[in-house]
């Protein structure tokens, strides 16, 4: 039905129960990949509870750690990136304290066209566009997402046919949510009518997003600063500055690009400081520090940007040895 690609032997499986879940959580074991799984409860939902208890349950039926996040959600206007959030800084602390390699995530096909869709409606580039990619590079592990050709229904029938238990969480169909609006509205009944021309045009835009050559690397990484060059072309600098920031956990929204083109110095979430000089893009996190005179006439003769010297000086880098 699918072949993974993963070679790690420390994964951790982002379970909820549901049918993506579910259904890659059999696959991986059909395939005898190790891994072991972590499951946030909310507590938004009566059946949450049952999910939590078929999770313990497979990780105790099939000898796999079961990490739980009990959760209480306090942002009632912006409930989707609230748990986004909770989800991912948890996984972050499991991956960090067992020392595992790999997150594996259950986003499938409809998932891939839910994003171009909310992507599209809001304004966005062609690597904003095709967003979800197989595997993304975080700092310390990978993002693996093996079912991005396989449709929901693709799965269901599989967990069907196999009698694997799943759970469907009912507030998928809540159209207050922007996500679920463009599910019922339209992602549903495209991928039914045109599965295999949507495949086909999301790996013709991937082969296309290579050709332009735009996975540009940091000429200079020191733990949470990178620096990359400045290729004189707005459209290309803002696609590398926003590539670091999902990497850090920041989605821009279309109003931020356009402020960083226009300030050029700016701080983002109130966490990340970025600067475009005539050569070089700055990016690191948002620091305080008192810098004493000579490290500030350092940084002013190499042209360091303002925005970025506190972090240089509070890291000891020493900014004399720069490639500058």
């Amino acid at each position: 039905m699918i072949k993974f690609n993963i070679n790690t032997t420390k994964n951790l499986l982002a379970f909820s129960g549901g049918i993506d879940s579910s259904a890659l959580f059999f696959l991986l074991l059909n395939e005898n990949i190790p891994f072991d799984i972590a499951i946030v409860n909310y507590n938004q939902r009566e059946q949450s509870k049952d999910e939590v208890a078929y999770a313990k349950e497979l990780a105790n039926k099939y000898n796999k750690k079961c990490f739980l996040k009990e959760a209480v959600l306090t942002n009632n206007s912006n409930f989707e990136k609230e748990a986004r959030d909770i989800r991912y800084d948890f996984f972050d602390k499991i991956i960090k304290e067992y020392d595992y390699d790999t997150l594996i995530t259950a986003h499938q096909l409809n998932d891939k066209l839910e994003w171009f869709m909310m992507q599209l409606s809001k304004g966005a580039g062609l690597v904003e566009l095709i967003g979800l990619e197989e595997k993304t590079q975080k700092d310390n592990y990978v993002i693996y997402r093996p079912l991005l050709e396989l449709s929901k229904e693709e799965l269901q029938i599989f967990l069907q046919k196999n009698n694997h238990k799943y759970f469907i969480d009912e507030s998928n169909y809540d159209e207050k949510y922007k996500r679920n609006y463009f599910r019922k509205n339209f992602v549903n009944e495209l991928i039914k009518e045109y599965k295999d021309g949507i495949k086909n045009s999301f790996k013709y835009l991937k082969n296309d997003i290579e050709s332009l050559n735009l996975n540009h690397e940091a000429i200079y990484k020191h733990e949470d600063l990178e620096i990359f060059t400045n290729h004189q072309d707005e459209n290309l600098n803002i696609k590398i500055i926003d590539k670091s920031l999902k990497r850090r956990g920041i989605l821009l929204s279309n109003a931020q690009r356009n402020e960083i083109i226009r300030q050029r110095e700016i701080t983002i979430s109130d966490k990340i400081n970025i600067s475009i000089s005539n050569e070089y893009i700055y990016i690191c996190p948002k620091v305080i520090n008192t810098m004493d005179k000579k490290f500030k006439e350092i940084c002013r003769v190499l042209k360091i940007p303002k925005n970025i010297r506190a972090y240089l000086f509070e890291k000891d880098i020493e900014v004399k040895e720069l490639f500058i």
